[in-house]
């Protein structure tokens, strides 16, 4: 089986991603999220995601946690909505600090857990998947999560594992006044 460091954006989204992926990989979960805010949300996150990978029994790595330095690489793309520049940019930053760290680590394959959302583009995540896969010489798994009620899914199996579920994306510029996202 190909060793595949799959991006995780939080545990409830990495649920069936784990389920469908496990039994053709052999697959450790990455936690790298350094746009989540605030801190305490980042903990919060992380430590349902620790619990996903203790239920799937796989091994979980975390990435480093540095909003600060985030917070400058999408500098200027503040007021962008929802989904637009921002997202994009945050994308590749994740996912391209998952690939250095895949073939750090001597992975096969990368991927994300982020196609699973019905509010992100899985053609833009596969995009920049694959553009951050030719840039590191390294192999990108590119995937539709949603597809075959993949977050219905997730929700079901989050329901089953007593999860939290967040109800924004995660930086402080999805937080809407009323605590939305």
């Amino acid at each position: 089986m190909k060793k595949l460091l799959l991006h995780s954006c939080c545990g409830p989204c990495s649920t069936v991603c784990i389920e469908r992926l496990k039994d053709n990989y052999d697959v450790v979960v990455f936690y790298y999220n350094p746009n989540i805010y605030p801190y305490e949300e980042y903990e919060r996150r992380k430590a349902e995601q620790k619990k996903v990978c203790e239920h799937f029994g796989i091994k979980f790595i975390d990435g480093d946690y540095n909003e600060e330095k985030w917070l400058e690489y999408v500098k200027g793309l503040e007021a962008e909505r929802e989904g637009g520049a921002r997202c994009e940019k945050c994308f590749f930053y994740r996912l391209e600090e998952t690939a250095r760290r895949a073939k750090a680590l001597g992975f096969d394959i990368f991927g994300t857990t982020l196609t699973v959302s019905p509010h992100k583009s899985t053609p833009v995540i596969n995009m920049v998947g694959k553009q951050i896969s030719e840039k590191c010489g390294i192999e990108f798994l590119e995937e539709s999560f949603k597809k075959k009620d993949g977050y219905l899914r997730s929700i079901n199996l989050s329901k089953e594992l007593s999860l939290y579920r967040q109800n924004y994306c995660g930086c402080r510029f999805s937080v809407r006044s009323d605590g939305e996202g």
